[in-house]
């Protein structure tokens, strides 16, 4: 007979970026000179200094598990940073680190969602949004927008998507794939929203430092304390620091819903890569000039 597969493996879809980067890197290996719209991966190198970070912590033995939910050495650079860079505030045990920044959003899904549940994603999305939610057995509703409006949803089309079952909105800024990212106004119109409908914000903001044409980058949980408790910060070191590789995302929330979140990766995978904790300690700590002018050659290039 053999074994068969669950119910919910079978309906799970390949991810299609996985999928476009694999014929990608074989049409290569063939000759053939294509550009892939897969992945979103930075084509610059790790930083030195990152990876020495990452190689010293190697040499001097740092290669057993750490707290599930990652070293109080990265989770306060963490903070460190997000107060730096944005004025927020987190305590240590406000943020947890995962195994990327998707595994960071699995984790929330299934800390956050209930059968039942309806999450509003905002169209073009990242592949991978609809299968998580549905992975906790809650619904995608997929919120079309447009060109006209430059992609994004606006405060009043949001309220239209709204029921009774609604439980988050997934806003992800600078979008993969669009690029449109949020003026303060406009996201301040959204929280309001969302905040007299009971509903939480999950915003992916993995794209953060990766900005054109003098846009700036306002988190959702920067636009106040009532706004910060209703919702969940995700980040990482992937696209910032080219360290798609290392693995390395987190969260940042009330601290009941990291702890959730860390009862689950407990479970799963426990803690993320020890040496990429140390590199990305490095990454946040470190001289960020490198990202600033990465990000200029990005838009030269654009």
């Amino acid at each position: 007979m053999g074994v068969k597969i669950s119910k919910r493996a079978a309906e799970i879809k390949q991810s299609a970026t996985l999928a476009i980067t694999a014929k990608v890197k074989e049409l290569r290996a063939d000759g053939i000179d294509v550009i892939g719209f897969g992945a979103g991966e930075p084509d610059f190198d790790t930083p030195g200094n990152v990876k020495n970070a990452g190689i010293e912590s190697i040499n001097n033995g740092f290669t057993k598990y750490t707290p599930v939910g990652g070293t109080g050495e990265l989770k306060n650079a963490i903070t460190a940073q997000l107060k730096r860079d944005y004025g927020i505030k987190y305590s240590a045990d406000e943020v947890m680190v995962s195994c990327g920044a998707k595994h960071t959003l699995y984790n929330v899904a299934q800390a956050v969602f209930n059968p039942g549940d309806e999450v509003i994603v905002p169209s073009p999305y990242w592949v991978s949004y609809p299968a998580q939610i549905s992975l906790a057995g809650a619904t995608p509703v997929i919120a079309e927008t447009t060109g006209r409006n430059g992609f994004k949803i606006t405060a009043a089309a949001l309220g239209k998507f709204i029921t009774e079952k609604t439980r988050a909105l997934i806003l992800n800024y600078p979008s993969n794939p669009t690029g449109a990212t949020y003026e303060e106004k406009e996201l301040r119109e959204i929280a309001e929203t969302a905040m007299e409908a009971g509903i939480i914000i999950v915003s992916d903001e993995i794209y953060d430092k990766i900005l054109y044409g003098g846009a700036t980058h306002t988190p959702v949980a920067a636009l106040g304390d009532d706004i910060k408790e209703n919702c969940i910060l995700v980040n990482g070191v992937s696209k910032s620091y080219s360290m798609t590789g290392w693995r390395i995302g987190y969260a940042a929330a009330n601290a009941n819903v990291i702890a959730a979140m860390s009862r689950i990766q407990g479970q799963c995978t426990s803690n993320p890569p020890s040496m990429a904790q140390a590199a990305a300690v490095e990454a946040l700590s470190g001289n960020q000039d490198i990202v600033g002018r990465r990000a200029e050659e990005f838009e030269r290039r654009r």
